[in-house]
């Protein structure tokens, strides 16, 4: 005979509030929409943010401040991308919500010069990169914007911005050259 199912906590238990810091200075303005295609579901890069969708909303809130931002676990201190609901280390959920770097190093980077994914062919060329964030042991994958891809040099300072997506989402992209 089998155990009967646990049964699932609520999802504003999931993450337990944390304090927030003192309010910052009003975030730059979002960069400006790009153009936007509706793309099928299955082919639409952008996460759906909301609290009905995810349980990471607090991420999209966060970005849209100007904060780019994780979690970590309590138990363990291990910090996590991208943000989790539960450490894959001890399995706690006793996560809590901290801010990273606005900047960091270009440590690789490649153009995307055709066969661009749907809803992005008319943006051809762009660069995607990988970049270090300073002073975090974390490596994030991301489009890089500001100079053309032939102007980019492995080791040149990025900074992290949030932009619309423009359907009324928002995520993170890194600048050059500012």
């Amino acid at each position: 005979m089998s155990a009967p199912p646990r049964p699932r906590r609520p999802s504003a238990e999931l993450v337990p509030p944390v304090a927030e810091p003192p309010a910052a200075p009003a975030p730059a303005p979002l960069a400006p929409p790009r153009s936007y295609e509706k793309r099928p579901f299955l082919l639409d890069f952008f996460p759906l943010e909301s609290e009905k969708d995810t349980r990471i909303a607090r991420f999209f809130v966060r970005l849209r401040e100007g904060r780019l931002s994780t979690t970590r676990c309590a138990r363990d201190d291990l910090l996590l991308w991208p943000p989790r609901t539960a450490c894959p280390k001890c399995h706690s959920e006793e996560l809590v919500w901290v801010d990273l770097p606005s900047t960091g190093r270009l440590y690789a980077f490649s153009a995307v010069l055709a066969g661009a994914p749907l809803g992005m062919e008319g943006e051809v060329p762009f660069s995607v990169g990988l970049v270090d964030l300073e002073g975090v042991p974390l490596r994030l994958f991301g489009r890089v914007e500001g100079k053309p891809w032939n102007a980019l040099a492995v080791g040149e300072v990025v900074h992290v911005e949030a932009y619309e997506v423009g359907d009324g989402r928002v995520f993170y992209r890194f600048r050059a050259g500012s």
